[in-house]
Parts: C-alpha cells; sequence; structure tokens
C-alpha cells in the first residue's frame, strides 16, 4: 500500500477530492496539522462525499511524529523545485508521498532532508507556477499505483 502525506493542507475541496481518491485507489491518507480547516468542514465533506467515512485518515501533529511512527523507508517529497520527473523513480509499496500546502508548498527544510532524487514533480510548461493539489495528487498517486500493475493491497 502506498501512503499520500498531506502537509498542514489548507484547502477543504481539495482535501475531500484526495480522500475520494485515496479511499478508490487503496491508498492511506496521512495529515500532518495545522489543518487550514476541521475535518467536519462543509467544503470538505461535499467534495469527499460519503467516502470520508470509508477512508483510512490518520491524524499527526508534525511530520517527525509521522516518521516516527510509520518509519517509512523511502518518502517522495512533491514539489516543484524538484529536479526527478514524478515517472522516473520505481515506486513500490510503501513509498510515502509527501505533498505541501497549497499555498506555499513545502518548506525548503524538509526538502533539504531528502535525497534529490526523491524530490518528484510534475513536468509543465515553462513560467507555470503549479497545479491543483488534488490533481497533483492523482497524477503522482496513479503513477505509482500503475507501476505496481494496479496491484490491490488489502
Amino acid at each position: 500500500m502506498f501512503h499520500c502525506l498531506l502537509y498542514q493542507p489548507e484547502i477543504p475541496p481539495n482535501t475531500g477530492n484526495i480522500i475520494r481518491l485515496c479511499v478508490n485507489t487503496g491508498i492511506k491518507l496521512h495529515l500532518i496539522h495545522p489543518l487550514g480547516f476541521e475535518l467536519d468542514d462543509k467544503k470538505l465533506r461535499r467534495a469527499g462525499l460519503d467516502y470520508r467515512e470509508f477512508a483510512n485518515v490518520q491524524e499527526y501533529d508534525s511530520l517527525a511524529e509521522f516518521i516516527d511512527k510509520l518509519k517509512p523507508e523511502r518518502i517522495f517529497a512533491c514539489s516543484t523545485k524538484g529536479t526527478t520527473n514524478y515517472s522516473k523513480p520505481q515506486y513500490r509499496n510503501g513509498d510515502v508521498f509527501l505533498f505541501g500546502p497549497e499555498t506555499r508548498g513545502l518548506p525548503m527544510s524538509i526538502l533539504q532532508e531528502l535525497p534529490a532524487e526523491q524530490i518528484i514533480r510534475i513536468p509543465m510548461y515553462p513560467d507555470s507556477r503549479s497545479l491543483n493539489l488534488s490533481n497533483s495528487v492523482a497524477v503522482i498517486l496513479y503513477e505509482a499505483w500503475r507501476q505496481v500493475d494496479f496491484e490491490i493491497q488489502q
């Protein structure tokens, strides 16, 4: 199973969409506080429909707490500052995909802790700033799942 890790997400509909995505792909969702909303936010519920009740969502006070509890072998930070195309790594079950807050992305202090090849990016036209968070999550998680032949993990 892959893990989707949202670091301090700010916009409830994005997280609602990501909840639906994770339920439909068997990916576990982790949220690092502070969140820019409450998990019972009306906009999150609207975007997530009734998937919230089926979602496997864990919350943490910090990235350090997440790492301490899960002890992941590999974390891939998804950032416009990355130089590795998201389709280049060979993903495997257990990999974590870390996404930053919508308005500011992941802090450099986090990016500096990871090897350059684990800071992945989605190619875009020159002078483009970024994609919507839930779209980015979908692109990257589906590529990872494709690489393991859409294996179903129980």
